[in-house]
């Protein structure tokens, strides 16, 4: 099923910051998962984020995962770089210069710190656009454009984020295309999956994150009949996203001579840190946040289970 953008409410910024009619919204749809159990546990309004920005050229949920997974095991066969970064709530205030980026962790001291990593993060952005992958969660229930008083004074709630953040990325110059993006939580699902365990197996895959227990994340891929070589590449847990100029020598120092491919949790900061990664050790380097919560253990940082992830 899809619903093409021009017969959805207050859309037609939401069409002028695409920058064409190739997109429309779909059902996400990914064999083998059910998000049902997610939605016995979490807010009920969430069933609304099962349907995501589509390109129209693609078909299905599963097409997409296909072609994430074709890019990034073409990737690390060939030594190429390719990010890949998801962005949601926290990336949508962060890009407001809201402190309402800080959730469930610290991304950023002030407002001030927000606006001075802009020109950073922006290039980050425009290699990203240009040589690998966005995954941001754009939904019927966050493009719907406020207007009038409500606008200026009335409470933020999230219904219009993924506008503000399109609308960021236009300023400059960056636009969502066929081949830069795929859905938010297809990435998701293709790092919990088999074909993921399978590519990764016996190959270098370096964890950056604040978090590694070697045993729970070795285990987490043994389930699955993968023995990939894990390494530390340890980034504070904390400010990434306002401090990773000052921070990345250090943690880069801890990287073999030639990793396979990078699993990054880093918030906000994960931009940065994929892009650098991925552009200096020539792999890719691919947003992981809650999937590493699950191979850690440690599911509740994340305040519970996510969608379209396979349960191991």
């Amino acid at each position: 099923m899809s619903i093409h953008l021009g017969n959805m409410p207050s859309t037609s910024s939401f069409n002028h910051l695409l920058g064409d009619d190739h997109f429309c919204f779909a059902q996400l749809a990914i064999e083998g998962i059910n998000n049902e159990p997610v939605f016995a546990i979490n807010a009920p309004g969430q069933r609304e984020e099962e349907t995501c920005l589509f390109q129209e050229s693609v078909s299905s949920g599963d097409e997409y995962i296909a072609l994430l997974a074709d890019r990034f095991e073409a990737g690390m066969n060939n030594h190429t770089a390719l990010p890949v970064v998801r962005f949601a709530d926290g990336e949508y205030a962060f890009y407001s210069g809201s402190l309402k980026c800080n959730g469930l962790y610290q991304q950023a001291e002030s407002v001030a710190a927000i606006r001075n990593a802009f020109p950073a993060h922006v290039e980050a952005l425009r290699y990203l656009a240009s040589f690998g992958i966005l995954a941001p969660l754009i939904f019927p229930g966050n493009v719907r454009e406020r207007r009038g008083l409500g606008a200026l004074f009335g409470k933020k709630d999230g219904r219009d984020w993924a506008i503000h953040f399109l609308k960021f990325l236009a300023r400059h110059q960056i636009r969502l295309a066929g081949e830069n993006y795929i859905p938010f939580y297809c990435v998701y699902a293709y790092l919990s999956s088999a074909r993921f365990a399978k590519a990764v197996d016996g190959k270098t895959v370096c964890i950056v994150n604040s978090d590694f227990n070697e045993t729970a994340c070795a285990a987490w891929f043994e389930r699955a009949g993968s023995l990939p070589k894990l390494v530390h590449v340890p980034i504070p847990a904390s400010y990434v996203a306002t401090q990773w100029d000052s921070m990345r020598e250090d943690a880069f120092r801890n990287v073999p001579e030639k990793p396979d491919c990078f699993m990054v949790g880093a918030g906000v900061g994960a931009l940065q840190v994929c892009v650098d990664a991925a552009s200096r050790f020539s792999a890719p380097a691919i947003d992981s946040g809650h999937i590493l919560n699950m191979m850690n253990n440690l599911e509740s940082k994340s305040a519970g289970p996510r969608l379209f992830t396979f349960c191991r």
